[in-house]
């Protein structure tokens, strides 16, 4: 857990500095540096549900077509 929240500060530190460093504006860096990863919480959460639902069948497509029998560290988690 402790990993998880020293990687969210990061994320948001970056974010903040990107907007900051282009802007000028600290409000502006702070606003995106809060929305940004909540936007990107909810984004992850419909990616795993849409990677639950279809990702398998596009690894077992992708095997198929190249022959492979393992997915190349691609796994559905």
């Amino acid at each position: 857990m402790i990993k998880t929240f020293t990687f969210a500060l990061v994320h948001m530190s970056v974010a903040f500095t990107v907007v900051y460093l282009m802007t000028g504006n600290w409000v502006a860096g702070g606003a995106v540096a809060l929305v940004e990863p909540a936007c990107n919480t909810v984004a992850y959460a419909m990616h795993e549900k849409a990677w639950a639902r279809w990702g398998r069948g596009l690894i077992g497509q992708a095997q198929a077509q190249s022959g492979c029998a393992t997915d190349a560290g691609l796994t559905a988690h």
